[in-house]
């Protein structure tokens, strides 16, 4: 007979909660956003927090939390200009897609700082990851405050994809 423990949530800690959803709630893709300050500063980081929402028209959702109680970089750029690009990380950009996740200052962009690659976009002002099969243009439709407020979810439209012709046969995407 199988044994279950229960843990209700009432009283766990953020941490303890964020612990339990990453191993429930797997395999989580990891999206390589890319933003850019109203400076024009290029910033990429990974969220492994997304998922399409919608197909008509295309939509993408991420969950950005805040750190200490303030935006992340992605997140102040998202809501200053109303424009991102979902980069879909694979396992031959692991090393720099982690790279990217650490701490750097706003006035650090971390593509320049790391030597990554990018390429123009063609509907939204933030550059795309060259070394990426697919990305996904994007402009911000609605962002929800979640939880305790420590999370929001940044819906986006998609309005334009980018598909390496290696995984994309003309009407299907094989990743």
């Amino acid at each position: 007979m199988t044994r279950f423990v229960t843990l209700p949530t009432q009283d766990m800690s953020t941490e303890e909660a964020y612990r339990l959803l990453c191993g429930c709630v797997t395999p989580r893709p990891v999206a390589w956003i890319t933003t850019q300050s109203a400076e024009g500063r290029v910033n990429a980081a990974p969220f492994s927090s997304y998922n399409y929402v919608a197909h008509s028209p295309p939509m993408v959702a991420i969950n950005i939390g805040s750190r200490a109680g303030e935006f992340k970089d992605t997140a102040r750029n998202i809501r200053e200009t109303g424009e991102f690009v979902v980069n879909v990380a694979t396992e031959a950009n692991l090393e720099l897609v982690h790279a990217t996740g650490a701490d750097y200052p706003p006035e650090i962009g971390e593509p320049e700082q790391l030597g990554i690659e990018l390429i123009a976009s063609t509907l939204v002002k933030p550059p795309r990851i060259l070394a990426t099969p697919v990305q996904m243009e994007c402009r911000l439709e609605q962002m929800l405050p979640l939880g305790r407020g420590l999370n929001t979810l940044y819906i986006g439209e998609v309005v334009a994809f980018h598909l390496s012709d290696d995984i994309f046969d003309g009407r299907y995407v094989d990743t």
